[in-house]
């Protein structure tokens, strides 16, 4: 289903430039998109805020086969495509457990990041194409932020 701010609020943040969070700054030179998003994360154990790039190294094939989602209790976790491009976002409520019926999936317009909220069950990143870059906003460190659950039978993803 396509993504939008209102399907995706259990789970996270759209990160996109709304005509409403739009702002005037550099004497009206840029249009700046605030607080699009709420980093969250658990400074305990000399945590900080990281920014990162991820890149593809081979596409995602459909349908797409997996059993493994994961969530990140001690922070939130931002992806912002670095280029114009759709991406598939599979995710569950955060929570102790996961079921394979609480999956839903999302599809980006081109223009749009996301932002996991503490906890939210995901599926690792899925590229469509070589080479697709995110910036990534985490904690870190990563130790003892990423929980996984495997599943017994395997969920299977169609194309978008």
């Amino acid at each position: 289903m396509p993504l939008t701010a209102e399907r995706f609020a259990p789970y996270g943040d759209v990160i996109a430039p709304t005509i409403a969070a739009a702002q005037a700054m550099n004497d009206g030179r840029f249009e700046r998109f605030a607080d699009l998003a709420r980093v969250d994360f658990d400074a305990a154990n000399n945590g900080h805020v990281a920014l990162s790039i991820a890149r593809s190294r081979n596409p995602t094939t459909f349908p797409y086969r997996f059993d493994l989602v994961e969530r990140h209790p001690q922070g939130s976790q931002a992806f912002v495509p670095l280029g114009a491009f759709a991406f598939v976002v599979v995710v569950a409520p955060p929570g102790e457990s996961v079921a394979r019926q609480d999956l839903r999936a999302f599809v980006t317009n081109g223009n749009q990041g996301i932002n996991y909220h503490r906890g939210t069950w995901h599926l690792p990143l899925i590229a469509m194409a070589e080479r697709q870059a995110f910036l990534v906003i985490d904690r870190a460190p990563a130790d003892g932020n990423c929980e996984e659950r495997v599943f017994e039978q395997p969920v299977v993803l169609d194309a978008p």
